[in-house]
């Protein structure tokens, strides 16, 4: 079995999800009392989002390549960044460390084509949504991205309810406004752009797929510490 290393705490709240994910499927791929061998390193989010505020954005991708450092010298064979958002430091992480890294978006976009949809609504951070380091992976895959006429309200929702803990019913339904909206420009799926937003959206609560990238990207995890 690989050794796992994620780069996680950005939330902590999500990174619960990878842990408990990259488990259980560890469990059911082996059996029995089989677990997954994980490193984590889980950074203060607190200066980081403040970095992501003040667009320091040199500043938080030498936060990941130092946590990404630590795991490869911990004996982590592949990395994973716990965050979509921090995908923006994907380049430089991947030149800073020999092992590689498993992306968000490249895992999510792979399931999407498995399912052969090719029209998906993107919920996320304004960072996710505006800049093109993320949707462009997903165009790069033959996807057409819908983005939220709400940007600032899905990015509130995330900073200042869902990575604090704190899940509010009014706040839900106004997600699923904004989904309901996304089907209506044509999307036939939803990705979950934020590793947070599952813990608040689960399958079924809208009329259009959801394709939780924190879920995905656990499981491939999982998946490829095995292969």
């Amino acid at each position: 079995m690989k050794t796992i290393g994620i780069i996680g705490g950005m939330s902590w709240e999500s990174t619960v999800t990878y842990y408990q994910v990259i488990n259980e499927t560890i469990r059911e791929e082996l059996g029995g009392l089989h677990s997954a061998d994980i490193l984590l390193y889980s950074i203060d989010f607190a200066p980081l989002a403040e970095m992501q505020e003040r667009d320091d954005w040199d500043g938080a991708a030498q936060l990941m390549v130092d946590a990404a450092r630590r795991l490869e010298a911990g004996g982590a064979d592949f990395l994973l960044i716990g965050a979509n958002t921090m995908h923006k430091a994907a380049p430089q992480v991947e030149k800073a460390v020999k092992i590689p890294l498993l992306h968000i978006a490249e895992a999510t976009a792979e399931e999407l084509k498995k399912d052969h949809i090719r029209k998906v609504g993107l919920l996320g951070t304004r960072y996710t949504l505006l800049q093109d380091f993320y949707t462009g992976k997903l165009k790069e895959n033959g996807l057409q991205v819908i983005l939220p006429e709400e940007v600032e309200e899905v990015n509130r929702i995330i900073y200042e309810e869902l990575c604090v803990g704190v899940l509010n019913d009014s706040s839900k339904e106004k997600l699923l406004q904004y989904c309901r909206e996304l089907k209506e420009k044509g999307a036939e799926a939803v990705i979950l752009g934020c590793t947070e937003l599952g813990l608040l959206l689960k399958q079924g609560d809208s009329e259009l797929p959801f394709y939780d990238t924190t879920l995905i990207h656990a499981r491939q995890a999982a998946l490829r510490s095995l292969n």
